[in-house]
């Protein structure tokens, strides 16, 4: 089964590590440093350009993807649960 993560994208199920809210979880100095290397490698995937809400790990082609959408972390996990 899929997740639709916002706009045209959606995540396999069984690949998802963790859903997490954006405001809360970048208070962590060790969140912000995971996102900015993510970034620099390249695995950082824009689901919108809306304001972003929350952030996606995946594990996915033997490499984590993060995805950033802007659906709540709470309207994701209710998704994901209702699968």
């Amino acid at each position: 089964m899929y997740l639709h993560i916002g706009a045209d994208v959606v995540v396999l199920k069984e690949s998802i590590i963790g859903i997490f809210d954006l405001d809360t979880s970048t208070v962590s100095k060790n969140t912000r440093g995971y996102l900015a290397l993510a970034e620099r490698e390249g695995r950082v995937v824009t689901v919108s350009y809306e304001l972003p809400r929350s952030f996606v790990a995946a594990f996915e082609d033997g490499k984590v993807t993060v995805y950033i959408s802007q659906l709540s972390s709470q309207t994701l996990l209710k998704r994901y649960s209702s699968i």
